[in-house]
């Protein structure tokens, strides 16, 4: 077998690439079509663990469960992890092979190409149809010889290119035909159809505007997608504004939990089922402030986390969370956030840092030493104090060497029982991601850190939710682009 390809690229970043071809994974899935999603290169803080322990963009695997398949790394073969500005961990093939400055990445890209395309060939034989997103601005010349995420892919599927535009930037018309301009003839000639994203008002106000954009280009319109703001898709590596500006706004009648905005913040999907319960809101908190009117504290992952942790303490974050601690608030850390409470970070081989020891936050009698090799398991548990089961996902470079407080977690495996985490009063902390996606714990949590305030508890799984978001997305989407022109533009499937 060796499938048909369509690309999905765009005219900028984040103007809904990844959720575009989310939704059409799942519209080609319930047609029928065995389908899967691929990126050649992915930039990314927020990543998964597949089943065989490899490490891809979350993007692609949102994807992949939208198609009803289990990602793997093939679906994402490069992966980049900002670490620093101009610094990047490079995962290829799931595995992680070092640190890269931008400058010394990008002078060669050709190796990383031709790695993806074993990867693309491989899927390429397993499937019928295979969506390939690009990345950021597939016309930005001044990275055209590097980039082979965007058209090299492309053509090395044989693929036909839809091009989004997001109208709720301003300056649509700009961003189309100016894409078509810094393309080459043959570039141009790929794409087949525009979708516009994000549309807020009159449909009917638009309609000029079609017009304009078909007969200047000689390419249709296959939809124009509203605004949608009662879904919740994971989000590839950004937080959304609406999520950031209610970071001001306690509820005294909500259960309010503040989540540290760290530089380098990784995997906040980790908080996205607490919006699954009408009593949470999650404020992401970038700026130092009293904390005495939350009701928890939580220190998410960090790519880098000897460099947040200084953050923490540049901008005296630390003094408002030992002040909070002394209140007796509930601080819970994860992977990162949980590094971070330690007595002492050690760094013997400068993964992160010049220092070989940095001074943590002391809220917790542990200490953390950053290694060479990174940790990728998938791990179901029990949390020891209530005797929940748990599961999730851990990434992550160090380990806690020594500790002197209880165990949060039990692990049985193989005959023999294993613990993990720390807990210590209303303290707490564990390496694992993903552990607020089953109710049972996430309402444990709740209980505990809000106690009488939390009375309506969500029947559902955050990954029934998500199921149900993949089929809300895709009725949608079928409602408002041309399914059947998309069809033609992919061609007779094999």
């Amino acid at each position: 077998m060796s499938a048909k390809a369509l690309a999905v690229f765009g005219t900028a970043s984040d103007v809904g690439k990844s959720v575009v071809v989310t939704a059409l994974c799942r519209i080609f899935r319930n047609m029928g079509i065995k389908t899967a999603p691929f990126k050649a290169q992915n930039m990314s803080n927020n990543s998964f663990v597949t089943n065989n322990l490899k490490e891809i963009g979350r993007a692609q695997a949102v994807q992949a469960f939208a198609c009803g398949i289990m990602p793997t790394e093939d679906m994402n073969p490069v992966l980049l992890k900002p670490s620093a500005d101009k610094t990047a961990q490079v995962i290829l093939h799931g595995k992680a092979i070092g640190n890269f400055e931008a400058n010394n990445y990008f002078k060669d890209t050709d190796f990383m190409f031709q790695e993806s395309l074993k990867s693309l060939q491989k899927i390429k034989n397993e499937f019928e149809l295979i969506v390939i997103e690009g990345a950021g601005s597939c016309a930005e010349v001044n990275l055209h010889k590097q980039d082979f995420v965007n058209f090299k892919t492309a053509k090395a599927a044989d693929a036909n290119v839809i091009l989004i535009a997001d109208i709720d930037k301003g300056g649509v018309f700009a961003q189309i035909i100016g894409t078509l301009e810094c393309l080459d003839r043959q570039e141009r000639q790929m794409i087949k159809g525009f979708v516009i994203n994000k549309f807020r008002g009159d449909i009917g106000l638009f309609e000029d505007g079609i017009d304009y954009i078909q007969k200047r280009t000689g390419i249709p319109v296959l939809g124009v997608v509203p605004y949608f703001y009662d879904m919740e898709i994971e989000y590839e590596d950004g937080l959304p504004l609406n999520v950031l500006e209610s970071e001001m706004c306690v509820d005294k009648n909500m259960i309010n939990i503040a989540v540290l905005k760290l530089p380098h913040i990784s995997n906040f999907t980790d908080f996205l089922p607490f919006n699954l319960e009408e009593q949470v809101r999650i404020h992401y908190l970038s700026k130092p402030k009293d904390l005495l009117e939350y009701d928890a504290l939580i220190i998410p992952g960090s790519k880098n986390v000897v460099h947040d942790l200084e953050w923490v303490k540049r901008l005296r974050w630390d003094e408002y969370i030992k002040s909070y601690k002394k209140s007796g608030g509930f601080i819970f850390g994860i992977c990162g956030g949980y590094q971070m409470l330690s007595k002492e970070i050690l760094d013997p081989f400068f993964i992160e840092s010049n220092s070989k020891k940095t001074t943590g936050l002391g809220l917790l009698d542990i200490v953390t030493r950053l290694e060479k090799k990174k940790m990728l398991t998938n791990t179901k548990a029990v949390w020891i104090d209530g005797n929940i089961e748990i599961e999730g996902y851990e990434i992550h470079m160090g380990k806690t060497v020594q500790s002197n407080e209880k165990p949060a977690l039990r692990v049985n495996k193989g005959g023999y029982k294993t613990y993990g985490g720390a807990i210590k009063e209303r303290i707490a902390g564990c390496y694992l991601h993903g552990i607020f996606d089953k109710k049972e714990f996430r309402h444990y949590f709740l209980s505990r850190v809000a106690q009488n305030k939390f009375t309506k508890p969500s029947k559902t799984d955050y990954d029934e939710f998500r199921q149900m978001q993949y089929e809300l997305l895709a009725e949608r989407f079928k409602t408002y682009v041309d399914i059947d022109k998309i069809m033609q533009i992919i061609g007779k499937l094999k």
